[in-house]
C-alpha cells in the first residue's frame, strides 16, 4: 500500500506569519513617514503586536511529555 501524505493547506500554516509580517511592514513605513500624532501611535501598535507575540511564544515553556 502506498502512503499518501496530506499536504497542509496554505492559510492554516502561513496565515499568522503573513499577518505579523504585514503588521511589521505597516509599522515600519508608518514610523518612517510619520511625524508625531496618529502615525506614531500606529507605528507603536503595529510594531508592538509582533514583538508581544514573539515574547509570548519565546517565554512560554514547552510541555514535557
Amino acid at each position: 500500500m502506498t502512503k499518501h501524505h496530506q499536504r497542509p493547506r496554505f492559510w492554516p500554516m502561513w496565515g499568522w506569519p503573513i499577518v505579523l509580517g504585514v503588521l511589521t511592514c505597516i509599522g515600519l513605513v508608518s514610523a518612517l513617514f510619520s511625524d508625531g500624532g496618529v502615525g506614531d501611535a500606529l507605528a507603536w501598535v503595529a510594531l508592538g503586536i509582533p514583538c508581544a507575540v514573539g515574547a509570548w511564544y519565546g517565554w512560554r515553556r514547552p510541555r514535557r511529555s
